[in-house]
């Protein structure tokens, strides 16, 4: 049950907010002429300047993010923080930033590392979901943009490091708390609101004269989410009227989607340092996170079928035509489908980190162990009603629309014949035969999945200090050796209506009526259904048994790296230069599946193993040439690489005959085996990088930044038909066509690649550098420009979204932008952002559980925050903040092929947060 909204209004943003924003914008600029001598850095300035000072000293490019102060990341999601740097961008997942795209790659081709340490993830791939990391327990973010030697898991686009606390950097006991208030979907309408609540705490000790160092970070989220409405069209139809043909909606579906989750997450941090000689430390973190989501819909086929054989197709009978475009009209025979689903997910993961430093007068050793494990379990459940049958009886089935453009279904509003938010008029049952028909029927559907991710890591190095008057001053030389596992299986069946009719309906019980695009629908809650209404019938076809599947690999990494410090013509000169040898062993098991072999919807499925052995060379470079007056000219060169993505790299392998196969030399019907799989001997993305970036620093307050890349991409994976001799599979009972055992099969291989190049600008500056009356004001800005040579064959792409024979490289977006204008003196802060990045090809989950491709429409994401820090008195450590996010109401929009054909189109709505920190 959704909890009261009573005391909302207090949160919003309204005129007399906005009000206030301005006359505090005013009275910061009179104190900046009255108090020019009184700026302390804290807050906002202290955690841009610590981040200045880290992009500074670093001999890599790097972006870097840092904490205002304990627990205090500026914002409520660390991807939220990680999007706004230089050439960088998020996906948006359920209103939030989840997914992080580096220099327009996909998520996959960056790494995300935990103290240095590589990460697992819950998802099916290797991309980080960073809403599983909250902010409040994280010290700072580094992304490195080029690697150096001794950087372990490294990506190609890049490498995200997540950095908790050092309890020993402190001179003194930190304790913070903080409470933050929460409200979503505002502007969705006071009925379909979300609230909720984050609460965190930190702890952070010395003990035995400051040899011991305590960290420990706790941080809960609860949501009661927002109701957003999502929209999907299915495209226009080209539909026969009068003598002619008219472009009508082909159909769609309208959904409303809430979710309640909750995440805990905890932290901590031994650090001994018993003498200069010796430290060790002990890290963990650990976060759970439970979701529960209710979806309620309108499935509703208008020019087009529905799949199934229960559809039987409705004829325009009337219709308002002008150029061809029937703006209003109406079906017959129209049969809709209201859904009602659950879905629940359970993501735990762990992280464990074990570190030993010793330093001699010119030796260094470092031993670091490391476990890193990700789990999730959960259950979806949907369910079917509406007419029963293959049958229609009654003159109301019909379905009629007004306002339709002709090329935007969202632009149409829709009204039905039958009233499907009646329980009278409908019923639970199987409306369009999506199971096979009466042998098989469907009222529903069951899936289990289950995904669990392990790796174990064991690093040691040694490293040595050089001689004065050498070219280089100092060289390391290691070892890291990781094993990782994954496994991911799916149980999932059919939901029947108790009994033995196929047309079987059942009453909907506790059924209520809501609003689905101006149409009513039944909605109910079918938790607990299963037993009382419906039997789950087993179901294991190819594109199941093709989610079940292990990848192990093994990965032993010798390394070196050279610090150098000298001079070139007279400037100095810093950096590095190393080398990976990296030998990688992987396979997986998992099943095929042969087509013929499946009574009913139930394959025999037989184990399929597969694997291979290489090994990569990297070799990087980076320079750092001093050019005077706080200026310096980066060069960074590397090859670098990207391992596949796991689900690729499943040994799992279905066929069957393809009958309607046209031979291409012959143009000329001829059946084959015809098929899919992974392929478990994939080897990685491999790339050669090349960076140059010139910065002005002034001090750690202000810098401007200038950069240049270019990556020449050696091997691309793409899925692509190869011919394929099927003869391991064929059984003795399985039908051969008449080519034989020699097919086709579409599988992900390593083919040639490409190019990806842009620039990058960014700056960050207190605006009292520039006029000493904005004393307290600031500015960061940044923008990227990205395009790439590469274009991916569409072929075996599983999306119903594109239609093209070649698509964008995924991920990346042409133009990225973010800008934000802060204030903060006398313990105010106000701070204002936006981030903007152009349309991309990115990736979502379809309803097999599996991902695609589709193409989502750019967006600009505004964000706000206003706060004061108590500085003096008996309050003295306190401060209070107002957060809002979206407060452009930005929509999550994805179409097809042209940007007004959308096929889903979500409004989230604004997020308000209200809290208090306090810190002793």
């Amino acid at each position: 049950m959704k909890s009261s909204r009573s005391g909302r209004d207090l949160f919003r943003v309204n005129a007399v907010t906005a009000g206030c924003l301005v006359a505090l914008l005013a009275a910061g600029a009179v104190q900046a002429q009255q108090q020019l001598d009184t700026v302390v850095v804290t807050g906002i300035r202290k955690g841009i300047e610590d981040a200045i000072s880290v992009k500074k000293n670093k001999d890599s490019i790097v972006e870097a993010i840092s904490a205002e102060d304990i627990g205090k990341l500026p914002d409520a999601s660390v991807a939220e923080s990680i999007a706004r740097l230089p050439g960088v961008t998020a996906q948006r997942t359920a209103g939030r930033a989840q997914q992080i795209s580096i220099r327009g790659m996909a998520p996959d081709f960056a790494t995300a590392l935990l103290n240095g340490r590589e990460q697992v993830t819950t998802g099916d791939s290797r991309g980080v979901e960073f809403d599983q990391y909250p902010s409040e327990l994280l010290s700072s973010v580094l992304i490195y943009k080029t690697p150096d030697g001794a950087l372990i898991g490294q990506g190609l686009s890049g490498t995200v490091d997540l950095q908790t606390v050092r309890p020993l950097n402190f001179k003194t006991r930190q304790l913070a708390f903080n409470v933050r208030e929460q409200q979503t979907g505002v502007g969705l309408g006071k009925d379909r609101e979300g609230d909720g609540r984050r609460l965190s705490a930190f702890y952070v000790d010395q003990f035995f004269d400051r040899t011991l160092g305590v960290a420990l970070g706790w941080a809960r989220f609860t949501e009661d989410g927002a109701q957003t409405s999502r929209f999907e069209g299915w495209g226009v139809a080209d539909t026969d009227f009068g003598a002619g043909k008219v472009k009508t909606p082909g159909g769609f579906n309208s959904w409303l989607d809430q979710t309640v989750q909750t995440r805990t997450a905890s932290v901590a941090t031994l650090q001994f340092k018993p003498s200069k000689s010796y430290e060790a430390s002990a890290d963990l973190f650990f976060s759970k996170f439970d979701k529960d989501k209710k979806t309620k819909g309108f499935q509703a086929p208008v020019g087009f079928s529905s799949a199934g054989g229960y559809d039987p197709g409705g004829t325009l009978t009337t219709a308002t035509v002008a150029g061809g475009i029937a703006s209003a009209g109406t079906f017959n025979n129209f049969k809709g489908v209201v859904r009602n689903d659950t879905e629940s997910t359970l993501d735990e993961m762990r992280s464990l980190g074990l570190n030993q430093k010793w330093t001699g007068d010119v030796y260094t050793a470092v031993l670091d162990l490391s476990a890193s494990n990700a789990r999730r379990t959960g259950g979806i459940m949907e369910t079917t009603a509406g007419l029963a049958g293959p049958g229609l009886t009654g003159s109301n089935n019909t379905i009629s629309w007004t306002g339709f453009d002709g090329s935007n279904v969202n632009s149409a509003k829709f009204t039905t014949g039958v009233n499907y938010g009646s329980a009278s008029s409908i019923g639970l049952t199987d409306v369009m035969g999506w199971g096979g028909g009466a042998a098989t029927p469907q009222a529903g559907y069951s899936k289990l999945p289950h995904v669990e991710d392990d790796l174990k890591a064991l690093r040691f190095s040694v490293a040595r200090d050089l001689p004065e008057g050498l070219f280089f001053s100092s060289v390391e030389v290691g070892v890291n050796e990781s094993r990782r596992m994954k496994d991911r299986a799916y149980v999932e069946g059919r939901l029947v209506i108790n009994g033995t009719d196929p047309y079987a309906v059942a009453a909907i019980p506790g059924a209520s009526t809501i609003n689905i695009s101006g149409i009513p629908v039944v909605s109910w809650d079918p938790r607990g259904s299963v037993g009382p209404i419906y039997t789950v019938a087993s179901k294991l076809v190819s594109d199941i048994a093709n989610k079940d599947w292990t990848v192990k690999e093994k990965a032993t990494t010798l390394y070196t790296k050279a610090n150098l410090d000298t001079e070139v013509l007279g400037m100095p000169l810093r950096g590095n230069a190393g080398l990976q040898f990296i030998n990688t062993k992987q396979d997986s098991t998992a099943f095929n599946v042969d087509g013929s072999a499946c009574p009913g919807d139930v394959c025999a499925v037989r184990p399929n193993i597969g694997g291979a052995n290489y090994h990569d060379i990297l070799p990087s470079a980076n320079f750092v040439l001093d050019l005077g007056n706080d200026q310096s000219l980066r060069l960074g060169l590397a090859r670098v690489m990207a391992r596949p993505t796991l689900n690729d790299m499943r040994a799992s392998l279905g066929f069957g005959i393809n009958q309607s196969y046209i031979d291409p030399t012959t143009n000329t019907l001829n059946p084959i085996f015809s098929g899919g799989a992974g392929n478990p001997a994939l080897k990685p993305f491999r790339a050669n990088a090349f960076d140059l970036s010139y910065e002005k620093f002034w001090g750690t307050k202000a810098y401007v930044s200038a950069a240049a890349f270019y990556k020449d991409l050696r091997t691309y994976i793409l899925r692509k038909d190869v011919s394929f001799d099927y003869t391991p599979y064929v059984t003795a009972s399985t039908p051969k066509p008449p080519r034989g055992n020699v097919g086709i099969l579409n599988l992900p291989v390593n083919g040639s690649g490409g190019d990806i190049k842009g620039i990058e600008l960014s700056a960050s500056m207190p605006l009292e550098m520039v006029w000493k009356p904005l004393s307290g004001f600031g500015v960061q800005a940044s923008y990227s420009s990205t395009s790439s040579s590469i274009n991916l064959s569409t072929s075996g792409v599983s999306s119903t979204d594109i239609n093209t024979g070649t698509i964008p490289l995924p991920g990346l977006s042409k133009d990225v932008a973010s800008v934000q204008i802060y204030y903060e003196r006398s313990g105010f802060q106000i701070r204002v952002g936006q981030r903007y990045r152009s349309d991309f090809v990115g990736e979502v989950s379809d309803f097999t559980g599996d991902r695609r491709l589709t193409y989502i429409k750019g967006e600009s994401v505004t964000d706000a925050q206003i706060g004061y820090e108590f500085q003096s008195g008996p309050l003295k450590g306190l401060s209070v903040l107002l957060q809002g996010y979206n407060l452009g109401d930005a929509k999550f929009i994805r179409y097809r092929d042209t940007p007004s054909n959308e096929v889903e189109n979500t409004k989230y709505g604004k997020s308000y947060l209200l809290g208090v920190n306090y810190k002793l």
